[in-house]
């Protein structure tokens, strides 16, 4: 372990690199002003774990220049040199000198005449002291990187958490808690609120045709085709169960849910097909029921996804291939029936 010897006289550094090294301190390393040591303490730098380095400073307070007590206050005020202990070597055992010393951040002092039984025992109190520092650094490092590592798994497991695993898009937990919060703040707002509720056509009989392994590409291909189409700020994909995804669209009154759904539809029946023509499907499409409201405060977000899934299964029923529009008027209330005026754009 290497020490730093800081004194200006050269015999008295001599005297002590021949001690340390003779009880098997290694290397003595030695500086002759405030100066050459902070230099010294730049270019070895502290021990730390795994790497060597300076681990305890000898500073003699009688120095041109910068005297120890000085040199010691800028030692510790380095982010990177703070931890070394430093043994203020001192003739002056005054209880102000000494309160100066310790002051500027000594761990501790020797009197001169250095007594080596003195120096060597106040020496490895110093050691100690710094591997006791190092130690619960390298404790506080290891838990600030353990730290991390949860706090990323721990989003991580957040954002799997509101995904579906099959399309990357966002699950039934996450769109029923993002239309309750879009609900309850366009009641607040009286703003309109709207909903795509989207089934892919005849997607069992191509299920059945081509197998799982190509239904679930289909599914990941619309998935993404909705996300790339459903691009105002604001808007929410997720896919809602089987092969139905839904779409929440804030502040969206009946024409512009028309116009995204129209967009949306238009995205899906653009895809390249996945196979040949046959009896089971052309290529993919999907069917959308949108439905648009103006929350009151108190009603239920089941409002608007009973109106959409009535929507897409009039859809459904008229072709598929389309959007169908209902629009839940406020003033009639429940049931849902009487409260619904159906538009359809083909």
């Amino acid at each position: 372990m290497s020490v730093l010897v800081v004194d200006d006289c050269p015999a008295a550094r001599e005297s002590l690199r021949a001690l340390l090294e003779a009880r098997g301190y290694r290397p003595v390393l030695s500086a002759a002003s405030a100066d050459e040591a902070l230099a010294v303490l730049e270019r070895e730098g502290p021990g730390e774990r795994g790497r060597s380095g300076v681990e305890v400073v000898l500073m003699d307070v009688e120095m041109p220049g910068m005297d120890g007590i000085q040199t010691c206050a800028r030692l510790k005020a380095d982010e990177r040199l703070r931890d070394i202990p430093v043994l203020i070597v001192t003739g002056n055992t005054m209880e102000s000198a000494l309160e100066a010393a310790f002051t500027a951040g000594a761990c501790d002092y020797i009197a001169k005449p250095v007594q080596p039984s003195e120096l060597l025992a106040r020496l490895r109190s110093a050691l100690n002291l710094k591997q006791q520092i190092d130690s619960c650094k390298a404790r506080e490092n290891d838990l600030i990187q353990v730290t991390s590592r949860l706090e990323q798994a721990n989003a991580e497991l957040q954002r799997l958490a509101v995904l579906d695993e099959l399309t990357g898009v966002a699950n039934r937990r996450f769109f029923n808690l993002v239309l309750a919060q879009e609900w309850a703040r366009a009641a607040r707002e009286v703003q309109p609120l709207a909903l795509a509720m989207i089934d892919i056509d005849f997607f069992k009989g191509f299920n059945d045709q081509y197998g799982h392994p190509l239904g679930d590409e289909c599914l990941r291909r619309v998935a993404a085709a909705l996300s790339e189409a459903a691009r105002r700020p604001g808007d929410h994909v997720a896919r809602y169960g089987g092969e139905e995804f839904a779409v929440i669209m804030p502040h969206t009154g009946p024409q512009g849910a028309a116009a995204v759904a129209e967009r949306l539809r238009r995205r899906v029946e653009g895809l390249t097909p996945l196979h040949a023509p046959s009896p089971a499907a052309h290529g993919v499409t999907i069917s959308l029921g949108v439905a648009c409201a103006v929350p009151e405060r108190g009603s239920s977000p089941d409002l608007i996804i009973s109106a959409a899934d009535r929507a897409v299964y009039q859809a459904k029923h008229e072709g598929r291939n389309r959007v169908v529009l209902f629009e839940v008027l406020p003033e009639c209330g429940l049931p849902l029936p009487r409260g619904l005026r159906p538009h359809q754009t083909a």
